[in-house]
């Protein structure tokens, strides 16, 4: 498949283009700079800025579906602000591009006023795809459970996951649809 991944040097983001690399797709990683992106021929790199919707949406034609792992920088002194601004503007380019499918990661106060969005009626395929309470990295296992609206426990702690196989998760949901127009999380 031909994807896009917006955030492609985050946390998330990062991981799930060394993921669908690994899994043969030719990925298109959307980024403000380089950094830690790897050499492949199956990678092709655009810089800008996702809030330039024009530029977005001709970045995004042509491709299978769209992965947004934006986020604007936990560092952000207008973190909210910013991911709503820019998750609405992600969410215009991708309608304007004519890509159907849109998978969002994210579970925050902002990812939810784009679910909110997204569920009144935007005529995309999407997914959002919020990561277990707590993320860090570790090992990619492919051994994870799958949940929907609620929080995923171990007892009475919140569930973990890796960012590794969160970029599973990502993954598997974009080659094998399970959660069209929904929301679901993984964790161990």
């Amino acid at each position: 498949m031909k994807l896009a991944i917006i955030g492609a040097t985050g946390f998330v983001g990062r991981v799930a283009v060394n993921e669908a690399l690994a899994g043969g797709h030719e990925v298109t990683a959307i980024a403000r700079h380089t950094k830690d992106l790897p050499t492949n021929s199956h990678l092709h790199i655009a810089l800008g800025d996702v809030t330039d919707i024009d530029w977005l949406a001709q970045t995004l034609k042509g491709v299978d579906a769209v992965i947004s792992a934006f986020n604007p920088g936990w560092t952000d002194p207008d973190l909210y602000a910013n991911f709503v601004k820019g998750s609405n503007a992600i969410l215009k380019a991708v309608e304007k591009s004519g890509v159907k499918r849109f998978l969002v990661v994210g579970g925050a106060q902002g990812a939810r006023e784009l679910r909110d969005a997204l569920r009144a009626g935007s005529s995309l395929d999407w997914t959002v795809l919020s990561p277990a309470a707590m993320l860090a990295p570790g090992q990619r296992t492919g051994n994870f459970r799958l949940g929907t609206t609620s929080l995923l426990m171990n007892g009475d702690a919140p569930a973990n996951i890796s960012v590794e196989d969160l970029a599973v998760a990502i993954l598997n949901e974009i080659e094998q649809p399970q959660f069209i127009k929904q929301q679901f999380t993984a964790a161990y």
